[in-house]
């Protein structure tokens, strides 16, 4: 499958379906970004059922300003709608294998779970602090 351009027209409508997004935060003056392009490229031939998506953080740059990346390559991979994984760099195909085999192990529910109970704490948090 090939990579889809992400804009901040379609960034939330394409990462908040079920499933995994991963998102190569790039540029074209970037020497990391245009080196790790064909991996991340190859990569999405070999997983149909994964949408690759690259942002352009020059033409998009309130969307790249919205995930405060600061360096790039930026590496973020979306389950279900739920950003998993953000990490600057560019990655070797072997570890962007393996990042794809982890986000597809994640199981989900324990993720939520997970996310309610830091929701939760920090409402804790917020209403000691008022005392």
């Amino acid at each position: 499958m090939a990579t889809v351009a992400l804009t901040a027209a379609n960034f939330d409508e394409v990462t908040s379906k079920d499933g995994i997004v991963l998102v190569d935060f790039w540029a074209s003056w970037c020497g990391p970004c245009v080196r790790f392009a064909p991996t991340y490229e190859r990569s999405s031939e070999k997983h149909p059922g994964i949408t690759f998506g690259k942002v352009d953080t020059e033409a998009e740059q309130l969307l790249a300003a919205k995930f405060d990346i600061r360096s790039i390559p930026t590496i973020m991979a979306v389950r279900d709608g739920i950003v998993v994984f953000s990490q600057p760099g560019a990655l070797p195909e072997s570890a962007l294998e393996s990042l794809i085999e982890k986000v597809e192990e994640l199981d989900m529910d324990e993720v939520r779970e997970q996310i309610a109970g830091q929701a939760k704490a920090g409402d804790d948090k917020t209403a000691a602090a008022r005392g």
